[in-house]
């Protein structure tokens, strides 16, 4: 019997409540089941198992941030744009830090093709990026540099990982401008050093 008030998307919301309180590693059934007070089996009417319950979180939270990610960029481009979406990128993952955990995790090809918003992050992303000139298979490129900075300097700072005596927030302003010389200058594939 389904517990009534209980939904997928309540549990998926509540994950991503939990996640970013506990921290995503220690998401569990359990721990959503005494959220609700009920016990772990009401859960599984809903969802399979924890697998799944963290792929669905994983997509939830992609939704948010690339419609933070969206708004950002909305009507810029070039350094604006790039500008805006760091920013986007950079305060969701602060303020959330489990649901942008969520984020990380490795999914199957076969689900990110039926996300709606996981398409929408390739066409935001790739569209900023074009903004450069860029063509495949430098824009493939270009995601995992922008990503792996991001996601770098997002990890470290939120783990106290950056300890100069040096404002945080100005030393990623340089790596966005970094990225924005890099972008502008990208070595076009096929175009030789000579």
């Amino acid at each position: 019997m389904v517990r009534a008030g209980l939904t997928v998307e309540r549990l998926v919301e509540a994950a991503a409540e939990l996640a970013d309180e506990a921290g995503f590693d220690r998401l569990s059934v359990s721990a959503l089941a005494r959220r609700f007070g009920v016990k772990d089996a009401s859960l599984y009417s809903h969802v399979r198992n924890l697998q799944d319950l963290r792929i669905r979180l994983a997509l939830y939270a992609g939704g948010e941030l690339i419609d933070r990610i969206a708004a950002a960029v909305a009507g810029r481009a070039g350094k604006e744009a790039l500008t805006a979406f760091a920013g986007a990128y950079r305060d969701y993952a602060l303020a959330h830090p489990g649901r942008y955990a969520a984020t990380q995790i490795r999914i199957d090809q076969s689900l990110i093709a039926d996300s709606a918003a996981l398409r929408r992050t390739a066409e935001i992303t790739y569209g900023m990026l074009r903004g450069y000139g860029l063509q495949e298979p430098d824009l493939t490129d270009a995601v995992r540099l922008l990503r792996s900075t991001f996601h770098g300097y997002c990890v470290l700072e939120s783990a106290g990982g950056f300890g100069a005596d040096r404002d945080v927030r100005a030393s990623w302003d340089k790596a966005v401008d970094a990225l924005h010389l890099a972008l502008t200058h990208w070595p076009r594939e096929g175009e030789s050093d000579d």
